[in-house]
């Protein structure tokens, strides 16, 4: 767990993968939310392929899902962090 407090704290990109209206309700400190249906479409959102990104959503399976997207779309360190209360601090 404190590799990935380590790269939260040198400036990962941290996107919540759920729907809107869970991301309301809580979220992750200035996560991002792209749900899994749309990261394919919002790529370009998720900013250097080469910087690290944390996935995240209630229970880790539509995480998974956009992690391997990602990896397939060329992110080259990509997080599958599981659901919301695995985030570190959460």
């Amino acid at each position: 767990m404190s590799a990935l407090l380590d790269k939260i704290k040198a400036g990962a990109k941290i996107v919540d993968v759920r729907s809107p209206e869970e991301f309301e309700e809580e979220h992750f400190p200035n996560a991002l939310n792209i749900s899994a249906e749309q990261v394919q479409a919002r790529l370009a959102e998720f900013g250097d392929k080469n910087k690290p990104v944390i996935v995240y959503c209630a229970t880790g399976s539509r995480s998974a899902y956009a992690a391997r997207i990602l990896k397939m779309a060329g992110y080259t360190d990509v997080t599958n962090a599981g659901g919301l209360y695995d985030m570190p601090g959460y």
